[in-house]
């Protein structure tokens, strides 16, 4: 393994969020991250990459490891949660040195200095992915400085990083203000009807709800 994501840090300095009517939107953002990650990294890096999220309240039935692109994506049991499945990886890893650990949470970084593996804030590799991007857009042409984007994102630059990643009526924390459903059955009806269309999302109906309420 060579980077272990905290998801949810990640996700969050991306500036992106579910519509507050549609708790099943979380999912898509996940979604869109896991895509990102795909299409940036090379085929060795996602197959040494692991992301970690959240897992509790989360529906019956949970799996707790499945793979996207090559991309190892566990979930937090119900009674831990992410910060100390990623503890534990740090933990447990043969080679703590050779390993980046992304996240901002000071916990997990002070768990990786013990290690003497690498911590790097979300923020800071988020942009250097999106930079790493830019590059490989540049026919032949590799910039030597890119001006650091604010994070999070504005609107309008979620709104293209959505549409680059297939997800649609996706919005930003300011455009929704993070509220939940007032209705959680048709939150629910509304994850199995996008899981149904959407057969190439990993993650199940329903989960991350608890994120939202």
């Amino acid at each position: 393994m060579r980077f272990l994501i905290d998801g949810y840090n990640l996700l969050h300095v991306t500036g992106i969020s579910g519509t507050g009517s549609r708790a099943g939107t979380l999912e898509r953002a996940r979604l869109a991250l896991l895509n990102f990650l795909a299409s940036t990294l090379d085929t060795a890096e996602r197959a040494r990459t692991t992301i970690v999220f959240d897992a509790q309240s989360a529906p019956a039935g949970l799996p707790r490891q499945l793979e996207h692109e090559g991309i190892n994506v566990l979930f937090a049991d119900r009674k831990t949660d992410a910060d100390s499945v990623i503890e534990e990886l740090i933990q447990s890893h043969s080679a703590p040195r050779t390993l980046t650990v992304v996240s901002s949470d000071h916990r997990i970084q002070r768990a990786a200095r013990r290690r003497r593996a690498k911590p790097v804030d979300s923020d800071a590799w988020y942009y250097d992915l999106v930079k790493q991007q830019l590059e490989q857009r540049e026919t032949g042409r590799h910039p030597t400085s890119i001006e650091k984007p604010p994070l999070p994102l504005s609107p309008q630059a979620v709104k293209k990083w959505l549409a680059e990643f297939d997800v649609e009526g996706m919005k930003t924390h300011e455009e929704t203000g993070s509220q939940a459903s007032d209705h959680p059955s048709s939150a629910k009806a509304d994850n199995a009807e996008e899981a149904e269309q959407n057969p190439g999302n990993p993650f199940p109906p329903g989960y991350g709800n608890d994120l939202l309420e």
